[in-house]
């Protein structure tokens, strides 16, 4: 996975601080390269008024190129985003094996797309997806957790920063068991250690 990066979505309005457990642990830990995707080139600025340039639009992910694709939340989830460029990236990485993740409102994006079917997933309440996400089923499968990973899609409430990033580091073997829990008493439960 070394010659692999991790792409992270960007657009008008992301919440910025829900990925940054996860980004930081895979750049620091992981010693992985990551690459923000947008919808276009140009300039977004994220909910807590961070300006960013991305790197590269979605248009340009190469699935053979990425070892992890994030979504953040943010309420343009809530509104009309750009569909069929997102949700034939995410049907083709879970087709080829690589894991897609997302927090808090940008679940709706994955199971829009397909990717809670058949698999245990959360979100932001169990009634947030049929709310939100046209198509969505297997409502059955919704688990009242901070975070769910099965089978390379893991999904997050936005309270669930710290649970989100330990589940993208057990996914792609970042941290043994071990460092995984100190991880969650750390930075869950401000232990020192």
């Amino acid at each position: 996975m070394s010659d692999r990066h991790i792409a992270v979505l960007v657009f008008d309005g992301f919440a910025d601080w829900e990925p940054a457990y996860a980004i930081t642990g895979l750049r620091r830990w992981g010693k992985l390269s990551v690459t923000s995707y947008g919808y276009s080139p140009n300039s977004i600025v994220s909910m807590g008024g961070l300006r960013i340039m991305p790197d590269r639009t979605i248009s340009e992910l190469a699935t053979s190129e990425v070892g992890l694709f994030l979504l953040p939340g943010g309420d343009a989830w809530l509104t009309e985003y750009p569909e069929e460029p997102l949700h034939s990236c995410i049907q083709n990485l879970i087709a080829t094996s690589v894991p897609v993740a997302g927090i808090c409102a940008a679940t709706i994006a994955l199971a829009r797309a397909g990717a809670f079917v058949d698999r245990a997933h959360t979100s932001n309440g169990s009634s947030f997806l049929s709310e939100h996400a046209i198509g969505y089923r297997d409502p059955q499968l919704y688990r009242n957790e901070l975070a769910v990973r099965d089978r390379g899609v893991i999904s997050a409430s936005g309270l669930g920063a710290v649970e989100f990033a330990s589940e993208i580091f057990a996914e792609l073997d970042i941290l043994n068991p071990a460092d995984l829990h100190m991880f969650q008493r750390m930075y869950r439960n401000g232990e020192s250690l």
